[in-house]
């Protein structure tokens, strides 16, 4: 869908209110420094995030003519005690407006390419460069402008606003560009979070820079960042399309690129095969959490994309055409060692692997118990223990979240829309799984030591043993409640 703010962009005038219109504290500490030095700017996300009709909570602020001693003293003279110096050796300091509101303060830099990796670049701060060539080392046109902090005046020296209104990503200097490989993967999450297209120049500088491996000599933790953006994003597939295109499935995801023409029954998923899917199940999931109410927190959110990524990664090694019908039978579990490996390549917190793989491995779990129900096979109270024992396997993670990447999983194919009713499987899931939270009757064992003890068992590792036959005769659902626990311990002490 088209951003109604794109048309307005080559207009100033209407650049001009869009960025006046920004947090006025915000404005008001750039335009504090912009009167003690000879020229600062607005640059950056700031801008393009204005001229598209977005808020920013923090902006890059650009000073001209000063030195790194100069900006020091006049920050500290101006915003006391509340200025930090993140890397004042290169002219970058940070400065904490509000306690929600964030200036980066920074001279122009100079970077180039002296060896591998992120670190290995040479920058110097120049306060004497001119606002062309300090924009020259951004990665994309739309980065590239800047802003008068006072008048709201837009400096576009690389045809920023243009690319903009067509929404294009074009690389700003294309000989500088490839000297961070990390550029790739903003590419991917451009495009995921505003709908960007790539010009087709840069998608060529793009697809040798994945060609001649410069991307390997990024870390982890830069990969990491760019897809939690590209994953948070309203349209991760458009990320991951990109993300294929130029080559970095192939090169550095096998265990998403193995998706790729692995088929699927046509009477459940039309839409195609595994990636397709996939890729669905996605933009799905991410309508999902930006809709839920109460709104989950990032890590959650994190969780629900991953799983809905990796919810499928078994079906390479399980699909198969059984009676002419393509099946993939315990591709859940099967999904299980795939999903590891590719965690293991990012740095997400351990918490949220430890999920998704929960995820994984109990996707299917809800519909399968729920079509047993239906169909007789399992009565009201093999379901309700059916649906406790899920909950305790996904212990920790809560059921909510954990539903959220299962109901995008089933809404994910062609033959469904996000906006339809909830589910009738998922529905009954949530019944049952509110009524066991509330009375707190799905992860505390039956029974307890003061229990036992009233039973006459004598405190020490007996208990403990006594407390694991009597769950595990509840999960295979020979016992439910607390009083049925009571009389079989009776009964078994009765024996001896």
């Amino acid at each position: 869908m088209q951003n109604p703010f794109q048309q307005d962009v080559l207009d100033p005038e209407t650049c001009r209110t869009r960025i006046l219109a920004q947090d006025p504290r915000l404005l008001e500490a750039a335009r504090t420094v912009a009167k003690a030095v000879p020229r600062a700017l607005l640059v950056g996300g700031f801008v393009r995030d204005a001229l598209l009709g977005r808020t920013s909570a923090d902006a890059d602020l650009e000073v001209y003519g000063v030195s790194v001693d100069e900006i020091d003293v006049t920050l500290t003279k101006h915003f006391p005690g509340r200025v930090h110096a993140v890397g004042r050796a290169f002219g970058v300091f940070k400065i904490r407006v509000d306690d929600d509101v964030e200036l980066d303060v920074a001279l122009p830099r100079r970077e180039s390419k002296a060896g591998k990796g992120h670190r290995g670049f040479t920058v110097t701060g120049d306060p004497t460069m001119s606002v062309e060539d300090a924009s020259r080392r951004r990665d994309f046109t739309v980065n590239a402008m800047a802003a008068d902090p006072a008048t709201g005046e837009v400096i576009d020296a690389h045809g920023g606003r243009e690319d903009l209104m067509r929404m294009v990503l074009r690389a700003t200097d294309p000989a500088a560009f490839p000297d961070d490989p990390l550029r790739v993967y903003r590419a991917a999450q451009f495009v995921a979070r505003f709908g960007f297209s790539v010009e087709p120049k840069t998608v060529g500088l793009m697809k040798e820079m994945v060609s001649a491996g410069d991307l390997d000599e990024l870390s982890a933790e830069r990969v990491t960042e760019e897809m939690r953006k590209l994953l948070l994003a309203p349209t991760p597939s458009a990320g991951f399309t990109l993300l294929r295109d130029l080559g970095v499935i192939a090169r550095d995801y096998p265990e998403i690129d193995a998706l790729i023409g692995v088929g699927q029954e046509p009477e459940w998923h039309p839409e195609g095969d595994v990636w397709t899917h996939t890729m669905i199940v996605l933009d799905t999931a991410a309508k999902i959490v930006r809709t839920a109410s109460p709104a989950p927190d990032t890590d959650a959110r994190l969780t629900v994309m991953l799983g809905a990524l990796c919810h499928d990664l078994g079906k390479p090694a399980t699909s198969a055409v059984v009676d002419g019908r393509v099946q993939a039978l315990g591709h859940d579990a099967a999904g299980v060692i795939p999903t590891g490996t590719l965690l293991d390549r990012w740095t997400f917190p351990s918490s949220v692997a430890r999920d998704v793989a929960a995820i994984v491995v109990n996707h299917m779990t809800p519909v399968r118990i729920w079509k047993k129900h239906e169909a007789g096979k399992m009565d009201e109270r093999a379901y309700r223990n059916g649906v406790r024992r899920i909950l305790k396997r996904l212990a920790p993670l809560p059921w909510q979240v954990f539903l959220m990447a299962v109901e995008a999983d089933r809404r994910g194919r062609a033959s469904m829309k996000a906006g339809r009713p909830v589910l009738p499987a998922l529905e009954a899931f949530i019944q049952v799984a509110t009524e066991l939270e509330r009375t707190d009757g799905a992860l505390a064992p039956l029974l307890s030591g003061e229990d036992l003890k009233t039973l006459g068992v004598a405190p020490g590792p007996g208990m403990g043993e006594w407390i694991r036959r009597v769950e595990e005769m509840r999960d295979t659902g020979d016992i439910e409640t607390k009083k049925e626990a009571i009389e079989y311990v009776k009964q078994q002490l009765r024996l001896f």
